[in-house]
């Protein structure tokens, strides 16, 4: 995301979202290449009339591809009883009473737990491939849906945000950790899966992964951020953990996640950089299946230390100490790309509106945040 006296810019993101080089955006917009390219990297100032024909080229409002880098109005709102004071607090607002409200985000209250309204209804039988669904809403209704499979808190805030800026687009979020999400991509299940695993082999990210998992189509990787993976522990870090050889501390109890999960991959691979024998961490084999049950039983006393993400340490009130920076990538089919609702899903990310929320919510480094990373092409046998 690019910063010019001020002013950042999501230029490079919206061009290859639609899959124009810097040429034919230059032609679009009838200014040159150079042009394009200085905006972009940000050692271009920008006129008002440049600003203009881009906006026009790229069918959106200038303030889509420009805006300030402190823009932000405020309100005066009352806080909860809940919010602590001295902390700055991601929180959601209501206006109750002609007033606005502010509830803070943190722990449980950062989740929503909504009971989900029925598309329809059915029952699947033995030996069935398909099934009969009594519709509960109008079909017109579902036809603008995404499903999306992964397991990062922040794909909440992305659907949310989507939603907003697209009022007819749906976001079904389906909980999986990597792997899970990757065979629900294959399966035909899911649009998008979101992944983050490391291959020590090739020292790349979830490229290794996707290529196994291919069957005969092509997939694309496009990135929702850079976040920190690394130990959750508890406020005041208690049993001062510092390191990994601090697992193996008799007087330190780990909880674990399942495997195929990101989390989990981490944990064998910086215990096998250190010699150290999973077996011998008390609560290697005590699995639980979320981030959010990590810090759960952290702060409820059951362990010392499990492995997580910086942004669920800030939304818990956790006390973290950080391992790796990793690429938390979305995975979807080449197919599916030319999908509507795909396409508005996917189109959001980089926006202003979806980069201020991961950056706010800590943890996440957003340079790479829309843009497509990788293509991956299945491994074709010999003939």
């Amino acid at each position: 995301m690019a910063v010019k006296d001020g002013v950042r810019n999501g230029l490079k993101q919206t061009r290859m979202r639609l899959r124009l080089s810097q040429q034919d955006l230059a032609s679009m917009a009838g200014v040159s290449r150079q042009t394009i390219g200085g905006v972009e990297s940000g050692q271009t100032s920008l006129s008002i009339t440049v600003a203009l024909r881009l906006a026009k080229a790229l069918g959106c409002r200038v303030e889509d591809l420009f805006w300030l880098d402190q823009e932000a109005a405020q309100v005066e709102a009352m806080p909860t009883q809940a919010m602590a004071v001295g902390e700055a607090l991601r929180v959601s607002l209501a206006k109750i009473g002609g007033q606005w409200v502010a509830h803070p985000l943190v722990g449980a209250d950062a989740f929503r737990l909504d009971l989900i309204p029925a598309d329809g209804e059915a029952m699947r039988h033995s030996n069935q491939e398909t099934v009969a669904v009594t519709l509960l809403d109008d079909p017109v209704n579902l036809l603008n849906t995404v499903v999306v499979a992964g397991c990062a808190p922040a794909m909440s805030l992305w659907a949310r945000a989507a939603e907003r800026w697209h009022p007819g687009l749906r976001v079904h979020l389906t909980f999986a950790n990597s792997m899970v999400a990757l065979d629900r991509l294959m399966r035909g299940e899911v649009h998008i899966a979101g992944v983050h695993l490391y291959c020590p082999t090739t020292k790349t990210f979830n490229v290794p992964f996707v290529q196994q998992a291919l069957q005969e189509q092509t997939a694309v990787l496009i990135n929702l951020g850079i976040w920190q993976e690394g130990m959750l522990v508890a406020p005041g870090n208690p049993k001062a953990i510092q390191t990994v050889a601090d697992l193996a501390r008799p007087d330190v109890t780990l909880i674990n996640r399942e495997p195929g999960s990101g989390s989990r991959h981490l944990l064998e691979q910086v215990l096998s950089a250190a010699a150290i024998a999973p077996q011998s961490v008390a609560g290697f084999d005590q699995v639980v299946h979320s981030h959010h049950d990590v810090a759960d039983a952290i702060l409820a006393g059951e362990a010392d230390v499990g492995m997580s993400a910086a942004s669920v340490a800030e939304m818990f009130n956790l006390e973290f100490v950080p391992l790796r920076q990793s690429h938390y990538d979305l995975v979807t089919l080449q197919a599916y790309l030319d999908d509507p609702p795909v396409q508005q899903l996917l189109g959001t990310l980089g926006h202003r509106r979806v980069i201020s929320q991961l950056e706010r919510l800590g943890g996440y480094d957003t340079q790479l945040t829309g843009e497509v990373v990788a293509t991956v092409e299945p491994t074709r046998g010999p003939s």
